[in-house]
C-alpha cells in the first residue's frame, strides 16, 4: 500500500509538470492537442477529450508530454495562425517551456509548506546519535577507550558526525588489515628493517632459508574524510599503496613474530615492510557525556570494519509553529537539499560519483514506500517534494529532448536573430531522446540490482 501511495505522489509530480506547460500554453493562446501522461510506447490505457485537447494516459508511466499543432505535420490549424507554438515571441515560447519546472518548484514549495503547517516541525538534516549498547567482544580495545552507553558521538577524527552511517563509513574505511598502506607509513617500517637487517640487499630476492629480524609494528594513521565523502557526495580517494595476494598471505604468516624464515625465493625486503606495515588505523571519539565534551582514547574496527556499537538514534526536527517559522524553515529545508543534489549531480557528471551509484524511478518508489512505512506519511510528502526539485533541475540541464534543450534552441534563435533550423532540431532531439532512453534503462538495471542484492 506504501508503495502505492509513493507510485501516486510521483505520478502526480509528473501531472503537475505537464500541466504546468499546458496551463501556460493555454494562458498565451497556443493551442495543445495532446496532453499525454506516460511515454508513448506500448499500449494506450485511456483517451478522451478536453475542450480541443486529446487527453492520453500510457502504459508506460514514466513520464509525460504536451503536443502542439507544431507537432503534427497533417494539423488542419493553418502554418501562420496564431495559435502555434512556433508563431509566438521568444519570451512566450520560453514561458511556456519553462512552465514544467516552474510547477515542480512551486508544488515542492507547496508540499514542505504543507508539512510544516500539519507536523509543526521539519527536519534538520542531522541526527543526534547515543550508544545503546557496546557489543564488542570483551578483549575489544573499545572497552579500554572509555566509551560509555549514553554517550552522545560528536565526532570522529575531529569529523562532525551528524548522520549514523557516518559512524560505519568511518569504520569500513579503518578497518584493521584492509591490504592497503600509506606511502610513509611503508618507506618508514622499510627503514627500521633495513637498519635491523643490514646484511639483506635492497630489491633483491631474499634467498630461501634466511631469518628476517622483524620490528615492533605501529598504527597505521587515523583517517579523515571530507564532509563531501561522509555525505556520499564524493568516493573516497586514497594515495595508499595495495598489498598483493602474496604480500597479504605473508602478513597473516608474520603477525607477531619476532622473526621470519622464508619459506621460497621470490620475497623481498619490500614485500615484509608492506606485510608489517597493514595494521590498524585508529578512530578518535569525542562523545558528550552529560555536559561535558570527552575526548576518547582510540577506537578500533576489525576486519570486517565492526567496532561493536549498537546506536540509538534521535532526529533533530526543528519547530515550524509561527508562519514565521512555517516559511522560513520550509524555504531552509528546500534550498539544504536542493544545494545537496545540485552538488551531487555536478560530482556525477564529473565522474566524482560513478554511474553504478545513479538510481531512478524504482529505487525512488522502494525507498519513498519504505519512508511512509517507518516514518510516517509527512515524510512521504518531504521525499515527494526532494523528487519534485530533483524533476526540475534535471528538466533545465541543456539536454536536447528536456525542457532545458528547448531553451538552449531558444537562445541560439534569439543571438542568432532567427530560429534554428527545424530538421536540425529534429535530429538532436531525437538522438537525446534515445540517449534518454539508454539511461534510463541503464538506471533501471542499477535499481533492479540494488534490490536483488539488498542494498535498497
Amino acid at each position: 500500500m506504501n508503495v502505492i501511495i509513493m507510485i501516486l505522489l510521483i505520478s502526480l509530480l509528473i501531472l503537475v509538470h505537464e500541466a504546468g506547460h499546458f496551463l501556460a500554453a493555454r494562458m498565451l493562446g497556443i493551442k495543445v492537442d495532446k496532453f499525454g501522461f506516460g511515454l508513448p510506447f506500448g499500449p494506450t490505457l485511456f483517451e478522451g477529450q478536453i475542450g480541443d485537447t486529446k487527453i492520453l494516459v500510457h502504459a508506460l508511466l514514466l513520464g509525460g508530454y504536451v503536443s502542439f499543432p507544431d507537432d503534427d505535420e497533417n494539423s488542419d490549424i493553418p502554418k501562420d495562425s496564431s495559435e502555434r507554438f512556433s508563431n509566438k515571441p521568444i519570451w512566450q515560447r520560453t514561458v511556456v517551456i519553462s512552465a514544467g519546472v516552474i510547477a515542480n518548484v512551486l508544488c515542492a514549495i507547496f508540499l514542505v509548506i504543507l508539512t510544516a503547517m500539519i507536523w509543526h516541525k521539519l527536519p534538520a538534516g542531522k541526527y543526534d546519535i547515543y550508544i545503546a549498547k557496546i557489543i564488542a567482544p570483551k578483549e575489544a580495545a573499545i572497552h579500554k577507550s572509555g566509551l560509555q552507553t549514553g554517550d552522545k558521538i560528536l565526532k570522529i577524527n575531529g569529523s562532525t558526525i551528524i548522520y549514523p552511517f557516518q559512524v560505519n563509513k568511518y569504520a569500513q574505511m579503518s578497518k584493521k588489515h584492509d591490504g592497503f598502506v600509506s606511502n610513509d607509513a611503508y618507506k618508514e617500517v622499510l627503514s627500521k628493517l633495513k637498519a635491523k637487517n643490514p646484511k639483506i640487499a635492497e630489491n633483491s630476492a631474499i634467498p630461501a632459508g634466511t631469518t628476517v629480524n622483524l620490528i615492533p609494528v605501529a598504527d597505521e594513521a587515523s583517517i579523515k574524510l571530507s564532509n563531501d565523502v561522509l555525505l556520499g557526495l564524493e568516493q573516497p580517494k586514497t594515495d595508499e599503496i595495495g598489498l598483493s595476494d602474496e604480500e597479504i598471505t605473508l602478513r597473516n604468516k608474520i603477525q607477531g613474530e619476532k622473526t621470519y624464515k622464508v619459506e621460497k625465493e621470490g620475497i623481498t625486503l619490500e614485500n615484509i615492510a608492506k606485510a608489517l606495515a597493514d595494521t590498524q588505523k585508529p578512530m578518535y571519539f569525542t562523545v558528550l557525556r552529560g555536559e561535558k565534551e570527552l575526548e576518547l582514547k582510540p577506537i578500533y574496527a576489525d576486519e570486517k570494519g565492526i567496532i561493536g556499537i549498537q546506536q540509538n538514534l534521535m532526529e533533530v526536527l526543528i519547530p515550524t509553529k509561527t508562519p514565521g517559522q512555517i516559511l522560513t524553515k520550509s524555504f531552509d529545508y528546500l534550498w539544504t537539499n536542493t544545494e545537496m543534489m545540485v552538488v551531487g549531480l555536478g560530482k556525477l557528471f564529473t565522474g566524482q560519483i560513478p554511474m553504478k551509484d545513479l538510481h531512478g524511478i524504482v529505487a525512488i518508489t522502494k525507498l519513498g514506500g519504505d519512508v511512509i512505512q517507518n516514518q510516517g506519511l509527512f515524510k512521504g510528502l518531504l521525499l515527494t517534494a526532494i523528487i519534485s526539485m530533483n524533476l526540475a533541475i534535471i528538466n533545465i540541464l541543456p539536454i536536447p529532448a528536456l525542457d532545458g534543450g528547448h531553451l538552449m534552441f531558444l537562445l541560439i534563435e534569439k543571438i542568432k536573430g532567427r530560429p534554428v533550423n527545424e530538421k536540425t532540431i529534429e535530429k538532436i532531439a531525437n538522438t537525446g531522446f534515445f540517449i534518454l532512453i539508454a539511461l534510463m534503462l541503464l538506471i533501471i538495471l542499477n535499481d533492479i540490482f540494488a534490490l536483488v542484492t539488498k542494498q535498497i
